[in-house]
């Protein structure tokens, strides 16, 4: 089954050696996105309230630029530097997603790229 990377101007440039997602079949499995404008490449605060949003946007520009949807969203996982954020990070998820519950995991982690609090990556079917 050929592989197939994905990217869009929408979303940030990656910051190192990988894709924004890559395709295989009806599958999508995208990289971690964190707090990053996509126009400046730079953190869009300092707070996770502020990037938490940030990345959900990425994440979805990337997820459409695939052509897939929000709804078919199979799994996500979240990393927060510092789990108490997880109520504040759970409530930008919640509302971002309505009423589709995907699976999900949220770690801890001692430390993000470019000193993000959050990043988070998905796994979606795309029809």
């Amino acid at each position: 089954m050929p592989l197939q990377p994905i990217h869009t101007d929408t979303a940030p440039k990656a910051v190192g050696a990988y894709s924004q997602a890559m395709q295989c079949g009806d599958m999508l499995y995208t990289s971690g996105q964190i707090g990053l404008n996509p126009a400046t490449g730079e953190m869009v605060g300092d707070d996770v309230v502020t990037q938490a949003k940030q990345v959900v946007e990425n994440l979805s520009a990337v997820i459409e630029a695939a052509g897939g949807s929000l709804d078919k969203i199979v799994k996500v996982t979240i990393f927060l530097e510092d789990m108490a954020d997880f109520a504040e990070v759970n409530q930008i998820y919640a509302a971002w997603l309505g009423e589709h519950k995907p699976a999900r995991s949220t770690v801890a982690v001692s430390a993000l790229p470019l000193a993000a609090k959050v990043e988070m990556d998905c796994v979606v079917v795309l029809d």
